[in-house]
Formats: structure tokens, sequence, C-alpha cells
């Protein structure tokens, strides 16, 4: 009688482990290619439950709290995936359950050693910087002289009013917004100091009139549909929105002249994360050259596998904003670790910036 109630156990218990194969992912809004994970499963035969977020506010707070269910998450190298390193959120990869990291492009790994010393919790998914979605036509034709390589087309509130009737929509998000904005004013992207958050505010606030909406993943609709001219956005959402822009609207990325922000999007695993095995599994899939190209294809942003060059579209291949030449990553610059005061501080005046005083 006992042989046979284990038994029965046993058999019980298979199909309720088979079950358990998942992995819980937390990515970006549009950043990958649906296909991946159904060929992921068909591989593996491990389920992916896939959520989204549309700012590193939503990703971090979740985190913080712990115990949220993820075990892939995508934070960006600064400030949050360095933030949530030391707050102890992340766990270490074992890089003998990923052997595809070797697929990864050292020197851009070594970029953001200064986010995670060793590279010991993550390995870059794909990277872009931060600037301007434009539909070059509509603007030029209400301002003739509008500075369409410059912050000043959005940050100057003289080319602003002009430009509001075609619609401008401003990224919600502090943590991307405000480096950019500190560029423009020739201050430290880092700068923290009261004086640095009182030139930031009165910037934004002089233009904060002739923002039409916040938005982070709807920028690209509004864009590709023309109900946008002129938005803050990442270079791969205004690319897609390029991609996929109607008959007669036109959108082109724009890394203003006076520096865009690069970032790059970490994939990395929770340290309370309850499934890390299929985790790594799941990391090492993406980190396939034929995989990554095929992510990279439908995103329209740069990874970080060397191999997948032959495998991208040329199209992409050739376009600066997806793949940036030398001289166009010289304007480029990155952010390092802010602390908790000036995140604060930062938040309280997004919060005025975004109700208008």
């Amino acid at each position: 009688m006992m042989i046979r109630w284990l038994v029965a156990f046993v058999l019980l218990a298979l199909p309720v482990r088979a079950q358990e194969r998942v992995v819980n992912i937390y990515n970006w809004t549009d950043y990958i290619d649906p296909s991946v994970l159904a060929d992921f499963t068909r591989e593996t035969g491990i389920t992916t439950r896939y959520d989204v977020f549309d700012s590193l506010e939503t990703l971090e707070a979740k985190l913080l709290a712990g115990h949220s269910g993820y075990d892939v998450v995508l934070p960006s190298n600064e400030p949050s995936f360095s933030r949530l390193i030391r707050a102890g959120a992340l766990a270490t990869i074992d890089r003998s359950k990923v052997p595809n990291w070797k697929n990864l492009d050292p020197a851009l790994m070594k970029r953001v050693e200064a986010s995670d010393p060793g590279n010991r919790h993550g390995a870059i998914y794909l990277w872009g910087s931060i600037g301007l979605g434009v539909n070059a036509d509509r603007i030029k034709a209400l301002v003739p002289d509008a500075p369409l390589d410059s912050w000043a087309l959005l940050l100057d509130p003289a080319f602003a009013k002009q430009i509001a009737p075609c619609g401008i929509i401003m990224m919600d998000s502090a943590i991307d917004v405000v480096p950019s904005v500190l560029r423009f004013l020739g201050r430290s992207p880092d700068g923290a100091a009261p004086e640095d958050l009182d030139a930031v505010s009165k910037t934004l606030m002089a233009i904060r009139p002739y923002i039409r909406e916040f938005a982070s993943g709807g920028a690209l609709e509004a864009l590709a549909t023309g109900q946008a001219c002129l938005a803050f956005d990442y270079s791969g959402d205004v690319e897609q929105a390029a991609s996929r822009a109607q008959s007669g609207v036109t959108v082109q990325y724009v890394a203003p002249k006076e520096g865009s922000e690069i970032g790059f999007d970490m994939l990395s695993v929770p340290t309370d994360a309850p499934h890390k095995d299929e985790a790594l599994a799941f990391i090492d899939f993406v980190l396939r050259p034929d995989i990554m190209a095929r992510i990279t294809d439908a995103t329209r942003y740069p990874n970080a596998v060397p191999a997948t060059r032959v495998l991208v579209r040329p199209a992409l291949l050739d376009d600066p904003n997806v793949f940036p030449t030398d001289a166009v990553m010289q304007r480029y610059f990155t952010i390092g670790p802010s602390t908790v005061a000036a995140d604060r501080a930062r938040t309280r005046m997004w919060a005025r910036f975004k109700a208008g005083g």
C-alpha cells in the first residue's frame, strides 16, 4: 500500500513541477520581438510571462518594495541599475549558466562597469540615446528657422510656443529628462546642487504651457500618426515611429548637437526571483547572435553582440541613429550614480513641473 501511495504521489508531482518551468519578465514597452518569446518556450519548455513598464520610476518602485515576482528585469545602467545593486535588489549572475556571455562586446561592457564593477549583476540587452523625435516638415511650416539639431527646439520657449500647435510630448521621467536639460544649460549632467535643480526647473517651467502631453510609450504612436510633431524620447522609439509612420507623416530622430545621454538596459535577475535558473536560461538565449539580431531588427535599437552585425538588416547598420558612428558617439554622454537626497529633490521638482507650478 505504501509503495503504491509513493508512486501515485510522484506521478502527481511531475506535472506540477513541469508547470513551474516559467520565467517572469519585466521589460520596457515595445522592446522585444514577440516571436523570440515563443521560440524560447519551444526550445526550452520554459513558459514566459511578460509584463511591460514605461518608466524607470515604475520599475524601481516594484523592485525596491521586494517580492515583485519577476525573474528577469531590464533597468537602465544609470541610475536604476546601479541603485538596485547598492540596495541588494539584484543577484550576481552565475556565468557558468550563461555560456553566451562570451558574445558580449568587452568595450561596451566596460562602459557599464562604473555602474556594476566587474559586470557581476547584468549583461547589456540593448542600448540607445535620448533625444528628440521630430516631424521636420510640420515644424518648418510653423517655424522656418527652427533649430532642428538642437535641444533649443524644445527647451527654448520662443521655439516651443510656435511649435506647440502641432503637438509637443514630454517624456514622463525626471530620471531621463533632467540630465539632458543640465547638459543643454552647459552644466554637468550629474549636477545635484540646489542651483542646478533651480536652473532646470526654470527652463522646464518656461515651456510647460506648450506641452500637450506627458508620456513615455505613448509618444511613439503619437509621432507615427501625426498627432505630435515633437517629442522628447528614446532613439529606438523614434526609429520605430518612423518605420510605422502613416502616409504623409515623416519622423526622424535627432541627437542634439549639445549632447545626448546614452544608456544601456541591463538583463538582470532580482535577488528574490522565484525562478533563477529559468532566468539565466532566458538571458543565455537572448545573447545568441541570431536571437539578438532579430530583437534589434524589431526594436531598431543597437545591441552589444558584435556577431549580429552580419545578421541585422543592412538599412539599420547604415543608420547612424541605430548604430552610431564614432563622430556621433563623441556627442553622447553618460551619467553617474545619484544620491537619495538628489533623487527626492528631483522628484519634487518634477511633480511641480507636471502640475504647472
